[in-house]
């Protein structure tokens, strides 16, 4: 995108209401954001995202992103199981659906993308509150998934072929959050009092890091295979690679550096019997190859040596006056006790679309979602079809084989 294109992207984006999910309004919305997301990750991978993180906290859109996030995981748990209850909920297709599910995707997406600036974590001011939550209910999705592989999934959608597609939606956006959560714990000086309360006390992170640390939803054996969890896709690591440590191991493990080590946070956190025998499990994992690829981890197991062998003191009981979650309790507080009532709306003016509106719909897809662009977005190279090497040409008949020589 041109940066004349890039700033009025920016400035269009505005809080929309949750009654309005999947209208052409919010649609419109998607796009969007769907743009810009793009934009950011083409952008992060030559270095020159610098632009779009400025745009976003000059005219304060970093709130809006989360309001929008927010508004999307209540939809989801709110609003879709009452349209599957009504009777006269019979989608012509499950393309509006999936536009829904995926918005979720690109906001978590797009946010992870220029999160990693301090700048833009500040910005987001009070609104951090509701993003500190929202990523704490994606890993202690992740966590019960790792325990029990077939616990329920967070969303159940009807046809048989979207709920694959949800299953795997939803991983891929908590391993996102994971990600948003440890840029957040970058910037433990630049938070408010009241959010790193709620990360220690509140939701206690640092056990729940502990357990993804211990049960590694990322990867598990499969009929003698080994499988990882990266770029997207599951892999098979080969016996001389199963030590190696993921972008997804090193997240959790800067994660929990950032939030031990701190001061501030060794005053603030509650070092009770439970906390430490959890925080001591850590030292099992913290093997020399491990240390090798990450020598900070040194730090944390010289505190967990002097964990064990002392008492720590209670923390300072300060007067604190805890900050809610402004976003989640405005919306439901707005909509409690009307949601079947927007459901039906939304049956009636969304999710009954015509033959006509599917394929507009479908046709402002297909320009945002290029084969040019969806390659460029690509994390990994093409290969061809036959020798596995890298590959430049492709199958004009089918677009999907692609092949090094002819």
């Amino acid at each position: 995108l041109l940066p004349a294109e890039v700033e009025a992207l920016v400035r269009a984006l505005q809080a929309t209401e949750l009654r309005d999910t999947g209208g052409q309004g919010w649609l419109q919305q998607q796009e969007y954001v769907e743009k810009l997301n793009m934009h950011a990750i083409l952008s992060a991978s030559m270095g020159q995202e610098q632009l779009l993180t400025e745009l976003l906290v000059t005219y304060t859109k970093i709130p809006v992103l989360i309001g929008e996030l927010i508004s999307v995981e209540i939809w989801k748990h709110k609003i879709f199981p009452v349209l599957c209850r009504l009777e006269d909920f019979k989608p012509r297709s499950t393309f509006p659906i999936y536009v829904v599910l995926h918005h979720e995707a690109s906001i978590i997406n797009l946010l992870e993308t220029v999160f990693f600036h301090k700048e833009v974590c500040e910005s987001a001011e009070d609104s951090i509150l509701d993003l500190v939550d929202y990523c704490h209910r994606k890993l202690t999705l992740l966590a019960a998934q790792s325990t029990n592989r077939q616990s329920t999934p967070a969303v159940l959608v009807p046809p048989q072929e979207l709920q694959k597609q949800a299953e795997k939606m939803e991983f891929e956006i908590s391993l996102k959050a994971l990600s948003v959560l440890r840029f957040i714990t970058d910037q433990v000086e630049s938070l408010p009092l009241s959010a790193l309360t709620r990360m220690l006390n509140t939701h206690n992170l640092p056990c729940l890091l502990v357990q993804l640390v211990e049960h590694c939803p990322w990867s598990y054996w499969e009929a003698g295979k080994f499988k990882k969890f990266e770029n997207g896709t599951w892999h098979v690591v080969p016996p001389e690679d199963q030590v190696k440590m993921t972008k997804l191991d090193g997240q959790v493990w800067l994660a929990l550096l950032n939030l031990l080590l701190n001061p501030e946070c060794q005053r603030k956190y509650h070092f009770n019997g439970f906390n430490k025998s959890q925080l001591l499990k850590l030292r099992a994992f913290l093997t020399e190859v491990l240390i090798d690829q990450l020598p900070n981890l040194v730090e944390i197991q010289r505190f967990l040596s002097h964990l064990a062998v002392t008492e720590p003191a209670p923390p300072k009981k300060d007067l604190v006056l805890e900050q809610v979650p402004v976003i989640w309790d405005h919306i439901i507080k707005k909509n409690t006790g009307k949601w079947e009532a927007i459901a039906k709306h939304q049956v009636k003016c969304v999710f009954s679309p015509t033959e006509e509106e599917l394929k507009l719909r479908a046709h402002r897809w297909t320009q945002i979602y290029s084969l040019d662009m969806m390659e460029a977005l690509a994390p990994d190279k093409p290969h061809c079809r036959v020798c596995g090497a890298e590959a430049a040409k492709r199958c004009s008949r089918c677009q999907n084989e692609w092949y090094c020589t002819r």
